[in-house]
C-alpha cells in the first residue's frame, strides 16, 4: 500500500523514459490518439462476441446462431423463437447474468479510472478508501444477524448503504482545514480497512454454519445468483455513475498537472475530488453489492488502456467501462466453464490472474522511477 501512496505519477509518461533510452518520439502523442477510436472498436466488437458465446455456452449449449436469432426475435428485428427450455434457460438463466457482468465490470472499470486520476497514482484502486471493505460489513451483518426487513434484497441494500457510508465517512475523517490531502485519504482508508476486516471477523464468528457458508461465498465474488431484479438493483447506480464520469474527463487531465496547476485553470480540486469520490462510491457499491466482493478489474484495465493509448480521460473513463465489461464477462465465462460442473468464484479467479500482473506493475514502476525514495 506504501507503493499506492508513492507511486507518483503514471508510468509511461513521455517525461519517464528510462536511464539510456533514447528522448520520446515528439509523434507519440498524435499516434496514441489514432489507437483510442480502434480500441474502442476492438472493445465494443469483443464485448459483443464475448456475450454472445457466454450466452450460449453452459450445461444446455444453445448454439451462438440461435442466441443471436432469440435477441434479434425479442427486438422485433427478425430472427426466430427458440424452443420453451432452450428459451428458459437463455432469458432466465445466461442472459441476466451476462448483463450483469457487463454492469459490474463497467462499474468496477469507470471507478478504478476515476480513482487514478482523483489520485493521481496508477497504482490505486476502488477498494483503497474502504467502499469495497465497507460494503462487506454491511453484508456480512446482515447475514449473520439474520437481518430480513427487505426480504431477498436484504443484502445488497446493506452492503450498498454501508460502502456509500465508509466512503463519506473516509472523507470526513481525512478532512482537515477544509482541505483533504491524497496521502491523509489513502492512510485513512487503510485503517478503515483494518477496522472493517476487523469486524468482519466478528460476525463470521458468531455465525452458524449456514451463515458462515452464504458469507464465504459472498466474499469470494460471483455472479451465479444473477436475476433480472438483481440487474434492475444495479442499473440505475451503474448508468448515473458511468453517464456523470466523462464530464469531468478534462478536469481530470488538468488535474494530472498538479493540484496548484489546476486550481490555477479554474479548477475547484476539493470539489471535483468530492464528486468523484461519491461517483466512485457510488459505482462500487452497487457493484459489489450484487456481486460480491471481485478485485483487480479496476486496478488493471485502467492501467493497461492507459499503457496502450495514453493517459487523455476522455478516452480512458469510458474505455475503462468497456474494458471493465469485457473482463468480467470472459472471467464469468471462465469462471463457470473451466471446472465443469463446479463453478470458480469469480473473486478467486480474477484475483488469481490479476495478482502476478500487479507484481509485475509494482516492478515496471518502481523501475521507471528509480525506487521509490
Amino acid at each position: 500500500m506504501t507503493a499506492v501512496a508513492e507511486a507518483g505519477p503514471e508510468p509511461g509518461a513521455d517525461s519517464e523514459a528510462e536511464p539510456g533510452v533514447p528522448a520520446a518520439d515528439p509523434d507519440r502523442p498524435a499516434r496514441r490518439r489514432g489507437v483510442a477510436p480502434l480500441l474502442t472498436a476492438g472493445l465494443l466488437a469483443a464485448l459483443a462476441a464475448l456475450a454472445l458465446v457466454s450466452a450460449g455456452i453452459g450445461a444446455y449449449a444453445i448454439p451462438v446462431g440461435d442466441v443471436l436469432g432469440s435477441v434479434l426475435h425479442r427486438a422485433g428485428l427478425g430472427g426466430a423463437e427458440l424452443d420453451r427450455v432452450a428459451e428458459s434457460v437463455l432469458w432466465n438463466v445466461r442472459l441476466p447474468r451476462v448483463v450483469l457482468a457487463v454492469l459490474v465490470g463497467a462499474s468496477l472499470g469507470c471507478a478504478g479510472a476515476l480513482m487514478q486520476g482523483v489520485f493521481g497514482n496508477p497504482l490505486a484502486e476502488p477498494g483503497v478508501i474502504g467502499i469495497s471493505s465497507g460494503a462487506a460489513v454491511g453484508a456480512v451483518a446482515s447475514i449473520a444477524l439474520g437481518l430480513s426487513f427487505f426480504g431477498n434484497w436484504t443484502v445488497t441494500a446493506c452492503a450498498f448503504v454501508a460502502g456509500l457510508a465508509t466512503v463519506l465517512l473516509v472523507y470526513a475523517l481525512s478532512r482537515s482545514g477544509g482541505r483533504t490531502e491524497v496521502v491523509t485519504l489513502i492512510l485513512t482508508g487503510i485503517a478503515v480497512n483494518a477496522f472493517a476486516g476487523a469486524l468482519i471477523g466478528l460476525c463470521v464468528f458468531f455465525a452458524d454454519n449456514a451463515q458462515i457458508t452464504q458469507i464465504t461465498f459472498w466474499q469470494l465474488g460471483s455472479l451465479a445468483q444473477a436475476t433480472w431484479p438483481k440487474v434492475l438493483a444495479v442499473l440505475p447506480c451503474a448508468l448515473a455513475g458511468l453517464l456523470i464520469a466523462p464530464f469531468y474527463a478534462r478536469k481530470l487531465d488538468l488535474l494530472a498537472l498538479g493540484e496548484r496547476p489546476a486550481r490555477h485553470l479554474g479548477v475547484d480540486v476539493e470539489r471535483l475530488r468530492l464528486v468523484l469520490v461519491l461517483v466512485v462510491a457510488l459505482l462500487t457499491a452497487a457493484a459489489v453489492a450484487v456481486a460480491g466482493i471481485i478485485t483487480f478489474v479496476g486496478l488493471l484495465v485502467p492501467h493497461l488502456l492507459r499503457m496502450a493509448a495514453g493517459p487523455g480521460h476522455r478516452f480512458l473513463v469510458p474505455g475503462s467501462a468497456l474494458g471493465g465489461a469485457v473482463v468480467l464477462v470472459a472471467g464469468d465465462l471462465a469462471a463457470r466453464t473451466v471446472a465443469q460442473p463446479a463453478e470458480l468464484p469469480l473473486g478467486v479467479l480474477t484475483a488469481l490472474l490479476g495478482s502476478p500482473f500487479f507484481f509485475w506493475l509494482l516492478r515496471r514502476t518502481r523501475r521507471r522511477q528509480g525506487g521509490w525514495a
